[in-house]
């Protein structure tokens, strides 16, 4: 039931970043998809890609892309969409090539197999290694990521600056 409840607030999300027209609000329901694609995948077992995709995707990128919308500047053109005979169209072709994999993947051997047995490897062994083995390739990553953070914000103020 909580594996549909978030499959659902995924799709959702992901459908509110295509129709929303505030690039802001966009962002916002992408941070919803992502929450909702780490509770499947915890709710899944696969607790290190959950884990990661809150870290990864929420904490870093998604929180980069906010950043980045904000400090650019906003030109103000306000674009107008205009609903056509092409939309209805591409909504039909949506829908054959989803019903087309839907048909393949319930058809398929691979859906009907025995599950596999849980790797013998925990979240807590691989992030002990991260802490013992790679602490300083992840102290480097985190050091390029926080300069490629300050470059940003400093290209931006520079761009707004010379703009007044």
């Amino acid at each position: 039931m909580l594996f549909t409840i978030f499959a659902i607030v995924t799709v959702a999300g992901a459908t509110a970043v295509i129709c929303l027209r505030n690039l802001v609000h966009s962002v916002l329901a992408l941070i919803v998809t992502f929450a909702g694609l780490a509770v499947v995948y915890l709710l899944l077992g696969a607790q290190f890609v959950g884990f990661a995709q809150v870290l990864v995707y929420i904490g870093a990128v998604a929180i980069l892309i906010v950043f980045a919308i904000l400090l650019t500047r906003n030109t103000g053109a306000d674009v107008r969409v205009s609903i056509d005979d092409s939309w209805v169209w591409s909504g039909v072709v949506v829908a054959g090539v989803f019903a087309v994999l839907a048909w393949a993947i319930y058809h398929s051997s691979v859906s009907h197999s025995a599950t596999l047995a849980q790797p013998a490897t925990t979240t807590q062994q691989i992030g002990n290694a991260l802490m013992q083995q790679y602490a300083l390739p992840l102290e480097v990553i985190g050091l390029l990521l926080t300069a490629a953070l300050i470059g940003a914000v400093t290209i931006a103020l520079r761009e707004q600056k010379e703009a007044r």
